[in-house]
């Protein structure tokens, strides 16, 4: 993908750098928040680009954050909502198509800023409900009230949405804010019986009618690294302060505090030195030492044994992850693409647990047999490409692992089949898994947040089994998939991480998932 580099320089920062730092900031928590949270509140005048002309929007943003943060620590607005006041001018085009009801779904674009530094998020898919719009005459000649709990305001409409948002880190100590900027609608029209009217639906955009600038929030952002100094506006204790200063966050341990920063610099300076140049890619690797880190976690699932018409279950397998060990960021493209490593352990040993499964050998007869999946050579890598310029932050990760199985303790019919002590494929199978998820909202696979991984796999012939006789052969009809394309399906289901940098989160220590079929 080749991109104009100026463009691509203007573009807000948070697609360049921001957006880049997703995979980093949802692995990387930082120690468990010591600061106060705070209900904010801003009310900013808007003029929204309606067809019939340009109309005033009263819109009101509400969030709860944080007092203070530390640098890096990820920051998680809750109880998001945009409220938003139309007048009845704006409503003209509704009630001409005989719509009786107005909701909509609100995208607020905010500016996190510290010191130099700004980056772009994106508030999006906040949902407003259903709405009655006045009737004719109503509100006309007298005021209506407040409009609370009913929607409307005097002759107009108030469309409160909300929603979750993304998160945001700061890399920089000072005196941050976030402030609302530009404001998307989309707006869904329905008549009496609840039909769609005809256009159903009206995108409007909407920005500040001013220059003012009236941020949502004021955030103290701690250095992390050492003693935190008071801001020059926090009052001292006893002169006003509601408690004692807080004590700085526990550094993340592998992670410079100074990273978000310093990508952001890396980024920028390279785009700018592309300015001059031909357009084209612009990926930055960034240093292993500002974001690598290190995770646990657990993984359970089935794998099917096409040919013995069955399906083994796996684990719980114990991971000890590695995480960003190559981190790649292509501004002009938006994409982001990280290299993390797993190793599993079972009892000091690189394998999964040992698992009993029962199938039917050539279709009648019952086999039993213990089967173990034994790790061998590197790491199995697990490759994460995520792509920043579209709101959702889609995500593909694959994971990759070399592995050996390994027989023992057989039954054929009930009676023990003696295979001997190293019956086994006779070389590793590469078993590739794949998981498809978003950040915003999360959903699906996610590295961070687990989920389910699938995949196929070639089952190679089995050497050096029997005590006596060649059982080989018989192995290698009833499990291997010699010649034919990879048929045996698993599916396992990862558990969330437990990151080193935050042993005191929910998710550690690290839980057990329960598999899916």
């Amino acid at each position: 993908m080749t991109v104009d580099a100026r463009a691509a320089a203007r573009r807000p920062l948070h697609l360049a750098v921001g957006g880049a730092l997703v995979v980093a900031t949802a692995l990387i928590p930082s120690a468990e928040s010591v600061a106060a949270d705070q209900t904010s509140e801003v009310t900013i005048p808007y003029t929204c680009q309606f067809p019939s002309g340009a109309e005033k929007a009263d819109v009101t943003i509400k969030a709860v954050l944080p007092v203070s943060a530390g640098t890096g620590e990820v920051i998680r607005p809750a109880d998001v909502s945009v409220e938003v006041s139309l007048e009845r001018s704006a409503l003209l085009r509704f009630t001409a198509l005989e719509a009786t009801t107005l909701s909509a779904v609100a995208e607020l674009t905010v500016r996190n800023s510290v010191g130099e530094h700004a980056a772009d998020a994106s508030w999006q898919q906040l949902e407003a409900p259903a709405v009655d719009l006045p009737t004719e005459g109503e509100g006309e000649g007298e005021e209506q009230g407040d409009g609370e709990g009913d929607g409307q305001g005097a002759g107009g409409v108030v469309l409160t949405a909300t929603g979750d948002v993304p998160t945001v880190a700061f890399g920089s100590p000072g005196r941050a804010t976030i402030t609302p900027a530009g404001l998307g609608l989309t707006l869904a029209s329905f008549t009496q019986d609840g039909t769609p009217t005809s256009p159903p639906e009206l995108a409007v955009t909407c920005e500040p009618a001013d220059d003012e600038e009236r941020p949502l929030a004021r955030i103290t952002v701690r250095d992390s690294t050492g003693p935190t100094a008071p801001s020059p506006s926090d009052p001292a204790p006893g002169e006003g302060a509601s408690e004692p200063p807080a004590k700085p966050a526990r550094p993340a341990p592998g992670l410079d505090p100074d990273a978000h920063r310093k990508i952001d610099d890396l980024t920028e300076a390279r785009l700018e030195a592309l300015d001059d140049e031909d357009p084209g890619s612009c990926p930055i690797e960034i240093p292993p030492e500002w974001v690598m880190t290190t995770a646990e976690t657990y993984a359970a699932g089935y794998a099917n044994a096409v040919k013995l018409d069955g399906a083994a279950a796996l684990g719980p397998a114990f991971m000890k992850v590695v995480l960003n060990k190559r981190y790649i960021n292509d501004s002009c493209a938006s994409t982001v693409d990280v290299t993390s490593e797993v190793e599993f352990e079972y009892e000091g040993k690189r394998q999964l647990p040992p698992t009993k499964a029962t199938f039917l050998s050539y279709g009648f007869m019952p086999t039993t047999a213990t089967m173990v999946l034994e790790q061998v050579g590197p790491p199995a890598v697990v490759q994460t490409h995520t792509v920043t310029n579209t709101p959702t932050y889609p995500e593909e990760s694959t994971v990759t692992a070399q592995l050996s199985m390994r027989l023992y303790d057989v039954k054929v019919n009930g009676v023990p089949l003696d295979v001997g002590p190293d019956c086994r494929t006779e070389r590793p199978f590469e078993q590739v898994l794949k998981g498809y998820g978003q950040s915003y909202p999360p959903a699906g696979y996610l590295v961070a947040y687990g989920g389910n991984l699938t995949g196929y796999a070639h089952i190679p012939p089995f050497q050096g089994c029997g005590v006596g006789e060649d059982l080989d052969p018989l192995f290698t009809s009833a499990i291997s998939s010699v010649g034919k394309k990879a048929d045996n399906y698993t599916k396992m289901t990862q558990a969330p991480l437990c990151v080193a940098t935050n042993p005191e989160g929910p998710d550690c220590p690290p839980k057990v998932p329960k598999p899916e079929r």
